[in-house]
This record gives structure tokens, C-alpha cells and sequence, in this order.
């Protein structure tokens, strides 16, 4: 059986989870304790981060981007990168914006300092960066809703690994309650669409102990 280590609310790999679910591809997840640095995880992948995929083969793949590459190489039948090469150009633009600069501004802000942090052993959170992290989500959440309202989906005609990327994010910051719908009406109408797709499902089935999501984090129409 394929099989994906993972952290429940890791974005990197809710991206992949939401890959292989869209392609139809059978896997097993494995909670992996990245903190706890098991020899056979650094094996797999010496930067000890998840999501690492392991095929049928043993083959080893680390590195949310690297995977989903991969994925869209070996199972073309639905591809997530687009079909021509301005679209799978913007693709990447896109995926490149929520898994660096979004992370960097948000996330990391929140998700990480709320809820890895402690994890890690490396102190308590601190509310600056917090209060920055709730500052810069606003911005993007005008800019989602801005690709939702001119775009079919954020890349274009069709749903993609951009999507996917941002609902990631967006999905394991709302798992924690940190987002603001009501800032941005469109963006919340892309984001209901999203967690009405069939891949979705077992992302909103996610529980994680010591923390209760808010009432509508899984509900499909808000």
C-alpha cells in the first residue's frame, strides 16, 4: 500500500492528501511525531519534515512540491498543473505564493507559533507575531477573493495544485479558528466550493486531540 506520513494540520501535506485524493489514488496515512527525529524518518528524508510519500516500490518521495510533481507525472489522467504552459505557468506562480509567501506571512505566524511551537520544545508563542499573522492574512484573503471573482478557479479554467495549495493553508488555519470569512465574501464562496469537493471530505473528518475545530469547519456550505 502507498503510504504518506504526515502531520494532521501540516499544509504540505493537506496539499498532497488533497492531490492524491483528486487523482484517485489510493494511499494510507501514518501520523509522524517529526519531533520525536525517528532514524527511519531521517532515512526517508534527512530535513525530518513532512509529508514524505512512500510508493509501492519503496520509492521515497520528500517535499510537498516534489511529490506532487511526481504524482502528476506517473497518474496524468487528472492532471492538477493545467493544460497549456501559460497555465501551468501560473500554477506554479500560485503554488509558490501560498507554500512561501503566504507561509512565511500567515502561517508561520499562526499555525506554527499557536500550535508547532510548543510541540517543538522552543518556547511559548508570542503574541506579535501572532497579531502580525492576523495583519497579513487580511491582504491575502482580499487577493483569494480577487482570483475567485475573475478567474473560474485561482489558476484558471480548471481546479488545480493552486487551489489545493491555498485551501491547505487556509484549511488547517481554520481548523484553529483563525480565520476571519467575513473579511471577504468571495473568498469564502471559493473556499465553500473547495470543501464541497469529494476530496475534501477527509480533510473536514480531521480531529485532532486537545483542539475542537469551530462548528463550521466542517461543514461544506458554511
Amino acid at each position: 500500500m502507498r503510504i504518506l506520513h504526515h502531520l494532521p494540520l501540516s499544509p504540505y501535506a493537506r496539499k498532497v492528501r488533497l492531490a492524491l485524493a483528486e487523482k484517485r489514488i489510493p494511499f494510507e496515512l501514518r501520523v509522524e511525531r517529526v519531533w520525536d527525529r525517528r532514524p527511519e524518518f531521517l532515512d526517508m528524508n534527512p530535513a525530518c519534515t513532512v509529508p514524505v510519500l512512500i510508493e509501492e516500490t519503496g520509492l521515497a518521495i520528500a517535499d510537498s512540491y516534489a511529490i506532487c510533481e511526481y504524482l502528476d507525472e506517473a497518474y496524468p489522467d487528472i492532471t492538477l498543473f493545467g493544460r497549456t504552459l501559460a497555465e501551468r505557468a501560473e500554477v506554479r506562480r500560485l503554488v509558490s505564493w501560498f507554500d512561501d509567501k503566504f507561509n512565511t506571512e500567515v502561517t508561520r505566524n499562526l499555525y506554527y507559533e499557536k500550535q508547532m511551537k510548543r510541540l517543538l520544545g522552543r518556547g511559548n508563542p508570542d503574541s506579535g507575531v501572532i497579531r502580525a499573522g492576523y495583519a497579513n492574512l487580511r491582504p491575502h484573503l482580499e487577493y483569494l477573493g480577487w482570483l475567485a471573482e475573475t478567474r473560474a478557479w485561482l489558476a484558471g479554467p480548471q481546479v488545480s495544485l493552486a487551489d489545493f495549495a491555498a485551501a491547505a493553508h487556509l484549511s488547517a488555519l481554520d481548523y484553529i479558528g483563525d480565520v476571519d470569512w467575513s473579511t471577504n465574501e468571495s473568498a469564502k464562496e471559493w473556499y465553500a466550493r473547495m470543501k464541497s469537493r469529494p476530496a475534501f471530505r477527509p480533510l473536514l473528518a480531521d480531529r485532532v486531540s486537545g483542539v475542537t475545530p469551530p462548528p463550521h469547519y466542517a461543514d461544506p456550505d458554511f
